[in-house]
């Protein structure tokens, strides 16, 4: 049976076309999630892609997290359905509080799109079992509210727990502490960062490389070999 992984469309959503594409070409079935609908529709996983949800009003993903499909959505995360979170989708989680943290404006002050260097650092997550740990990427990255900040407890936690799923190299493009790029709950069946994985599958977009593609492939196997 064909894995099948939902990808949330909220109003000012962006990227849902090219992470349904990303989910095709890794070889599972996406399928189209409505924010004002409760039903998951039975999919084995959700992607909550970018964009710029309600406008960004309040703050980045502050009242999507109110939207109908995220109770749903937090009840089964907690239960362990696998969730990825991407750029706006990363800034929901926060809100939702399934991931720690908040994501700030960018300490520039400027919009950032570029194609960033980032580190694995954790590739025993649900997303990120086809890279290895220590694996250098390059991940296109497009946001204004990119800056990922916690108290010094929640980061000391995230290091000591091996929560941290990627950082910044090289380069911090948004002033995230500790070059934060992304970081996954406990059980990791969670997983927020702000790059663009969707955006680097094919070597005619994006970056021009695949570096993108193993989030998908990862949740894929994990999904079959469950």
């Amino acid at each position: 049976m064909t894995a099948r992984i939902g990808v949330v469309t909220f109003p000012g959503s962006l990227d849902d076309r090219d992470s349904r594409r990303a989910i095709r070409l890794a070889g599972a079935e996406p399928v189209a999630l409505w924010h004002k609908d409760k039903d998951l529709k039975q999919v084995d996983a959700v992607v909550l892609c970018g964009g710029f949800s309600y406008g960004d009003y309040l703050r980045a993903g502050a009242i999507a997290r109110f939207s109908p499909v995220m109770d749903t959505v937090i009840d089964q995360a907690r239960a362990g359905l696998p969730v990825l979170g991407i750029c706006n989708g990363f800034q929901i989680l926060t809100e939702a509080h399934l991931l720690p943290g908040a994501m700030l404006g960018n300490d520039h002050l400027h919009f950032i799109c570029r194609d960033q260097k980032l580190r694995v650092e954790n590739a025993d997550t649900a997303w990120t079992t086809d890279y290895s740990a220590g694996q250098e990427i390059h991940i296109p990255l497009k946001n204004m509210d990119g800056r990922y900040v916690a108290d010094e407890y929640t980061l000391d936690k995230l290091e000591a727990e091996g929560r941290v799923a990627f950082r910044y190299v090289d380069f911090n493009p948004n002033g995230s502490l500790r070059e934060i790029a992304g970081i996954t709950n406990e059980a990791g069946n969670v997983v927020g960062l702000m790059p663009h994985p969707e955006h680097a599958v094919e070597p005619l977009i994006g970056t021009g490389r695949t570096d993108g593609l193993p989030f998908f492939t990862s949740i894929l196997k994990k999904l079959v070999n469950a």
